[in-house]
């Protein structure tokens, strides 16, 4: 990328790398030249998204418990016609989805905490950098959420 001239190299490591015909710095950070835009993924429905969606929380008494004490529920039961989709499947714990067993949440007398629906993004599980766990070259840029200023 940087030989192509689509990226800037703002800070460089010590060592350098080389090949058959160039040797440069090894950058440690650069700048996109031009901003490309990504493509939106459509979120995949799983079990793992939708206690993401629901930030780990059940969805009738609003209980926050490890995924390993959650379950999920269909508001509509399956018996009853309901889909295992976006729109019709929480996040629930043990007692709550006993509770409510096969019947509609107006049924059991309990109401939802949020209407579930297809999340546009979820938090990210991936990588994350804190300004400790940084190389030194990058952490003037995390301080300010990653953006550069023009010097």
């Amino acid at each position: 990328m940087i030989y192509l001239g689509k990226v800037e190299v703002i800070r460089s490591y010590n060592n350098r790398l080389r090949s058959v015909t160039i040797s440069m710095e090894a950058p440690a950070v650069v700048r996109l030249v031009q901003f490309v835009r990504r493509h939106r993924v459509r979120i995949s429905f799983s079990r793992r998204n939708v206690f993401l969606r629901d930030g780990h929380r059940c969805q009738y008494c609003n209980q926050s418990l490890p995924a390993s004490e959650l379950t999920t529920d269909h508001v509509v039961p399956r018996s009853r016609g309901g889909t295992t989709s976006w729109d019709n499947v929480v996040a629930a714990c043990g007692p709550c989805n006993r509770k409510k067993a096969n019947r509609t949440p107006a049924q059991a007398r309990m109401s939802l905490k949020r209407q579930p629906r297809r999340p546009r993004s979820l938090p990210s599980l991936g990588l994350r950098l804190g300004s400790d766990s940084a190389p030194e070259s990058w952490r003037e840029f995390l301080a300010y959420g990653g953006t550069i200023e023009a010097a």
